[in-house]
């Protein structure tokens, strides 16, 4: 399998902005990293550079901009959440966190990355099959802000026909890798009837945290309405022990609080996408 590389992408989210701002040229054309590149992903440079914001900044606006393409939480009206997890399927961690879901009676919300689905079709198939929510998460995990306009909609639209091929439909859901996604891109997913779905709780599993870390970390912005990202594949070298560990923990949690865990299309009141999920 090829590995899924993390890249520096703090850089690309501050062109974002500015772009937004007027100051900058498009993103479409930028240079990708070096192929061997292995870096922060934004929501740790994030942290480094926490004067700039450049994150939250962007994804509030992008937000306001196209409230009908893209989201980082739900209605605040019920407290209602939705468990996602990014970087499906791979053979290790996948199944694990299939297994507690099952056992908690929990669904949640899969984003597929389509390398990786077409090497264990038979884990995607699971993954619907007991009811969880599918989204689009790229073909190999490459920042599409890094893309030009032609490779960023292949990376959308080969995965949406390896999951059509499998799954019977294409899904609305899809979440840029790294979160990363330009205005010209997004007013491109949203003619196409994609829906943009990032997050606002952010546990950081991918860093090989503890359980105890990323329980405390999804607690940090948890409100009715969250979208909580973790991840049930990880790339090369990468320890989702702790997320395993974790996973029964916040469950737990977020039931003492009286949540209650839905996908992602229920969060959003997406009874199409709902109905699509069922015909399979």
């Amino acid at each position: 399998m090829k590995p899924l590389r993390r890249w520096l992408g703090w850089p690309a989210l501050l062109l974002v902005l500015m772009q937004l701002l007027g100051g900058a040229p498009s993103m479409a054309g930028a240079a990708s990293a070096p192929a061997n590149a292995r870096a922060l992903p934004p929501e740790a440079a994030n942290a480094q550079a926490a004067v700039l914001r450049p994150r939250t900044v962007s994804w509030i606006t992008l937000s306001r901009e196209f409230p009908g393409a893209f989201a980082t939480r739900g209605p605040a009206g019920l407290k209602r959440v939705a468990l996602t997890f990014d970087d499906v399927p791979d053979e290790q961690y996948t199944p694990e966190v299939l297994d507690i879901l099952a056992r908690e009676h929990v669904r949640a919300t899969f984003f597929v990355v389509g390398q990786r689905a077409a090497k264990a079709p038979s884990m995607l198939r699971r993954i619907h099959a007991e009811g969880h929510a599918i989204g689009n998460h790229s073909y190999d995990h490459t920042s599409y802000a890094r893309l030009s306009e032609s490779k960023f909609e292949e990376q959308i639209e080969s995965t949406s026909r390896l999951l059509k091929a499998h799954l019977g439909y294409t899904p609305r859901f899809l979440r840029p890798p790294y979160g990363e996604i330009t205005p010209s891109q997004l007013m491109w997913t949203q003619s196409r009837g994609y829906f943009v779905v990032n997050w606002d709780v952010d546990t950081q599993d991918w860093r090989g945290l503890s359980a105890d870390q990323i329980v405390r970390n999804a607690q940090k912005t948890l409100a009715p309405g969250s979208i909580i990202l973790q991840h049930a594949g990880g790339g090369i070298g990468e320890d989702l022990s702790g997320t395993v560990k974790a996973l029964p923990r916040l469950i737990r949690l977020l039931r003492e609080k009286g949540y209650e865990m839905v996908t992602v299309p229920e969060l959003l009141g997406e009874s199409e996408e709902i109905e699509r999920m069922r015909l399979f």
